[in-house]
């Protein structure tokens, strides 16, 4: 039976199967339940480019024990000394390149946002409320659990949007919204989807997604990398999934597209510091590849459920201008899902399998 047609037949009573109004005090308000919530939670954003809205944001990031985890002092020395004071100009710039002035804001609270209407407009039930959030930045993740549960929402089904896990991404959702949770005197009951890095429908895709970006290219791609975000290779060897289900991915794609891994390869972006994080490096290979001869080269970055700096300025912009500087000529940065009719294929069926029994 299709989702929706679950929710026939039902009436008000069994949306809202709470205490009886009768017996409540006489100057209590009304009390709203039976409503189920589905919070989409993305990484997070500034909420503006100038100099004290970066620090704010990088300040909250960069504390997090989960996504930095040296507490030594020369780690808080350098951070409030330097990062804090150099890192919001140069960081503000780049959210600048790609800032949605139409709606001052990031891009990724854009697409953000229209991935939730467009999944409340899926599921089409007064019964389900939906909602986004950003684990930094705003609209915090608190603030959008106590709004759920203010519209009446005993159950809530948290979706982080990482396809592939990882302590410093999806881990930190949940220490997050459960940090929310102590606060509550009447807690909804909780469900967290897990990763999809294998996930039949996210693989088949982000192929299709990367078959019609590579039609649509006036050159053929000698090589694609298949750019994640990387973390500390530290992570990785205290017990850190994250690095197998990236690898997965790849391996699945290459499968539903029929390439080799010489064709279709998986390299790490973003990384931060003076560690070792998961090799091989994006920047690296791309400038490598370039030396290398090949002249045509693309990029997807699968781990990302929306284009965001790291995809839109990173990938895009600044590993574009590595290849050419090189002596590679065509470059093509592979947009995410995003709010594509693929990409809510993916949600909505990851929302709909983890709501059973609910609905």
């Amino acid at each position: 039976m299709h989702f929706s047609q679950r929710m026939n037949g039902m009436d008000k009573s069994d949306f809202f199967p709470g205490p009886d109004p009768q017996h409540w005090p006489k100057d209590h308000p009304p009390v709203q339940a039976g409503r189920i919530g589905v919070l989409l939670v993305n990484l997070g954003t500034p909420d503006a480019t100038d100099f004290w809205s970066m620090r704010r944001y990088l300040r909250q990031f960069l504390s997090d024990p989960r996504v930095v985890e040296d507490n030594s002092l020369l780690w808080k020395l350098v951070f409030n000394g330097i990062i804090l004071t150099t890192r919001p100009r140069v960081r503000g710039r780049d959210y600048d390149s790609i800032w949605n002035r139409e709606k001052d804001e990031s891009p990724l609270k854009t697409i953000t946002r229209s991935q939730a209407d467009k999944l409340a407009a899926a599921l089409g039930s007064d019964r389900l409320v939906v909602d986004w959030a950003m684990r930094y930045g705003n609209p915090s993740l608190g603030s959008r659990i106590t709004a759920l549960a203010e519209q009446g929402c005993e159950r809530l089904l948290l979706v982080p949007l990482y396809p592939q896990y990882a302590a410093a991404t999806t881990a930190t959702v949940c220490d997050e919204a459960f940090r929310k949770l102590m606060t509550m005197r009447w807690q909804p009951t909780v469900r967290v989807a897990p990763p999809y890095h294998d996930d039949p429908v996210y693989i088949a895709a982000v192929a299709a997604s990367l078959k019609g970006a590579l039609a649509g290219l006036a050159f053929a791609p000698e090589v694609i990398l298949v750019s994640f975000h990387g973390i500390p290779r530290d992570y990785f060897d205290k017990g850190d999934p994250y690095h197998c289900h990236c690898a997965k991915t790849a391996r699945l794609l290459r499968a539903a597209l029929g390439y080799d891994a010489d064709k279709l390869r998986m390299t790490f972006q973003s990384r931060f510091g003076r560690a070792q994080w998961l090799q091989p490096y994006t920047d690296k290979t791309v400038e490598a590849l370039a030396r290398g001869g090949v002249k045509n080269l693309a990029v997807i970055t699968p781990g990302f459920a929306a284009d965001c700096l790291e995809t839109l300025q990173e990938i895009a912009v600044e590993n574009a201008e590595i290849f050419r500087h090189h002596g590679g000529q065509n470059f093509a940065a592979v947009p995410c899902l995003n709010d594509s009719e693929g990409g809510m294929a993916v949600i909505r069926h990851l929302v709909e399998r983890e709501l059973m029994g609910w609905v």
